[in-house]
């Protein structure tokens, strides 16, 4: 077994030799954002929440999104657009070198698609841009301004998806959609799992209850290797005046006793949090109980192999 002299034995001698370590081409899901819709500190908020965040940008909190990295090929897609669509890109395809591939969407709720507009002729003008959505968030693309304009200017091109229909990204990579019981006004919403060579990974940012969905989240969880799943709210007393059921999400309490047997649940990150929940805070007591309990939060940058 190696101990730390002869760690350092070798790493002075990969110095000293110029050789390098072996090279994990292996692709990776990484996280573009971890906060709900309206990110933090989110607009009009000057409450202790968001208070110390205006000023210091190393506390923001970017909207939940997540990022596809195939460095083999190196290529590159994105779940969901969001406002922070910029900084996001850029964080994808910093290297200069990846190929962006494309959008895969979840629903029509402002977060998850609006970073759009970035990809219009005020601003990238992109070109025949892939743009992964269900039948009815296609449709709602389609026949509403501005984003009819990406899809006339041919800045964007719409595939089609269809639940739990598998789509081959490269001979490394799949993602399957499936349709997820949310508030859909203007489209239906969707989960996916992204399977790579040796793991899978779940991403359910929104939904309503775990009740309310046809599928066993303990099963989901326990058949993928990693979970990002939807922590909008830590509890019901979080949004004091604001009737929470007209906003269900499954709260991480509820998530945490929901899913407290499952042996894989230290692979589980709450993701999508709002601008209010205490679990955004890593010195909160939120924090510590989620922790406590087995369970994680993601952060921004963390990278998930596949």
């Amino acid at each position: 077994m190696l101990n730390k002299y002869s760690i350092s034995l070798i790493v002075i001698s990969v110095f000293l030799t110029g050789w390098t370590l072996p090279k994990n081409d292996n692709p990776y899901i990484i996280v573009l954002g971890i906060a709900q819709d309206g990110g933090a500190p989110h607009a009009a908020c000057t409450k202790e929440c968001c208070a110390n965040k205006w000023n210091n940008p190393q506390l923001r909190n970017k909207v939940s999104s997540l990022g596809i990295v195939d460095p083999s090929t190196n290529e590159v897609w994105m779940i969901d657009a969001t406002p922070d669509f910029s900084s996001q890109l850029n964080t994808l395809t910093m290297n200069q070198k990846s190929t962006f591939k494309g959008v895969f969407l979840t629903h029509a709720h402002i977060g998850h698609y609006t970073g759009l507009i970035h990809l219009g002729r005020e601003v990238m003008g992109a070109k025949q841009i892939p743009v992964y959505a269900m039948p009815k968030m296609k449709r709602f693309l389609s026949e509403n301004g501005p984003w009819s304009q990406l899809i006339g200017l041919n800045n964007i091109d719409i595939k089609n998806l269809q639940d739990n229909t598998k789509i081959q990204l490269n001979d490394n990579l799949s993602i399957t959609p499936f349709i997820v019981p949310h508030r859909d006004e203007f489209s239906e919403t969707v989960g996916y799992e992204i399977n790579g060579p040796n793991r899978s990974l779940v991403f359910i940012p929104d939904i309503d209850k775990w009740e309310k969905w046809s599928e066993n989240i303990e099963d989901i969880v326990s058949s993928n290797d990693f979970s990002l799943l939807d922590g909008t709210f830590y509890d019901i007393d979080e949004l004091p005046g604001r009737d929470m059921s007209k906003i269900p999400h499954p709260f991480i309490v509820e998530s945490m006793e929901v899913l407290g047997d499952v042996d894989s649940k230290s692979r589980v990150h709450f993701i999508h949090l709002n601008h209010t929940n205490p679990a955004l805070d890593r010195y909160s007591n939120a924090i510590k109980t989620i922790k406590d309990n087995g369970f994680n939060v993601a952060k921004r940058n963390q990278k998930f192999h596949l």
